[in-house]
């Protein structure tokens, strides 16, 4: 029952840990659970939303792939919670609440990957995809009740880029495995895609990290259990740091930078700036469950809860004469 659950967080997690009924609890108070903390009920909740279902048909790095075996925006989300959860197993830290952070921590993601981020951005003067997910959480889902998640979730979510500071160690867990989970398995796309060859990354990332993904998310993974257990900060250490942005920046100027993802960005930015033109002269055409609050906001919404398909497909629909 819970509260044997409570009793083992209290006992057996680090002193460093979030302890369920440490909460600072939701927006909204609601009913206990009888069987469930208030983490694992939220991951529950966003396990089971709209918008996470919606994430298997958004672009990572690759738009609109022939091969299905590249990454989408889902098992991104189920790559980052697996690292995420490993992490804060060794560290003893709460996995409930980790789990939950990292499943929902793109779900305001937008078609395209970080292409359509920059366009919507470009468009309003301020669009970004961690603020996004925690208005969908806040808001969009439940037809504007929002999940009412817990603020330690809310918080993760909203922090988890390299920039933010989360209020939990779980939040800064996954902040570290989201760049650990999309370096690699970016790669690996990449690889796959023919944009790179393996000996193409450099040779001291190699030789400090390992020559294949599981040899280099391992040999991070350790590191930060290794500089962080027992700790109250999570980090890697100066040479783990090192290579790993070094990677990352290896990644934006030969992948997300590049030719390839240059032509993505074009295709992006026209077709999402012909829907953003379009709804905003038509506003009657946003469903209704997303008309509050100003008309840019509810055409951001709109737009970014689309999934890659259905952006393309309502393009065709207003633009393309009807062929039947």
């Amino acid at each position: 029952m819970k509260e044997q659950q409570l009793l083992f967080e209290r006992t057996f997690l680090s002193p460093y840990a979030m302890k369920s009924e440490d909460s600072k609890g939701r927006l909204k108070a609601i009913e206990p659970c009888p069987l469930r903390t208030e983490f694992q009920r939220d991951r529950d909740r966003i396990i089971h939303c709209r918008a996470f279902r919606r994430l298997k048909h958004k672009t990572q790095v690759f738009l609109s792939p022939q091969d299905d075996h590249f990454r989408t925006r889902l098992t991104h989300t189920l790559e980052v919670t697996q690292i995420a959860r490993t992490v804060s197993r060794a560290l003893l830290l709460n996995e409930d609440l980790t789990e939950a952070i990292g499943l929902g921590h793109d779900l305001g993601h937008t078609p395209f990957g970080h292409a359509g981020e920059r366009v919507l951005n470009a468009l309003t003067g301020h669009f970004y995809h961690n603020e996004q997910s925690l208005r969908v959480v806040d808001v969009l889902e439940n037809n504007g009740e929002g999940l009412n998640l817990t603020y330690e979730v809310r918080d993760g979510i909203l922090q988890h880029k390299s920039s933010g500071n989360p209020c939990t160690l779980e939040g800064k867990v996954v902040s570290y495995a989201d760049r650990i989970a999309y370096i690699n398995h970016d790669i690996s796309d990449a690889v796959r895609a023919g944009v790179l060859k393996p000996e193409d990354i450099p040779a001291d990332c190699r030789e400090f990290l390992g020559n294949t993904k599981g040899e280099r998310i391992n040999t991070l993974v350790l590191d930060i259990v290794e500089h962080s257990y027992q700790k109250d900060k999570i980090s890697l250490s100066d040479q783990g740091d090192y290579y790993m942005n070094k990677l990352r920046d290896f990644m934006f100027e030969r992948v997300y930078f590049s030719e390839a993802g240059a032509e993505l960005q074009q295709k992006a930015d026209r077709l999402l700036s012909m829907l953003f033109k379009f709804f905003i002269a038509h506003p009657d055409e946003i469903p209704s469950e997303l008309r509050w609050g100003d008309l840019q906001t509810n055409v951001c919404d709109y737009l970014a809860g689309m999934t890659d398909n259905y952006a393309v497909h309502t393009a065709k629909k207003i633009f393309l004469p009807d062929s039947e």
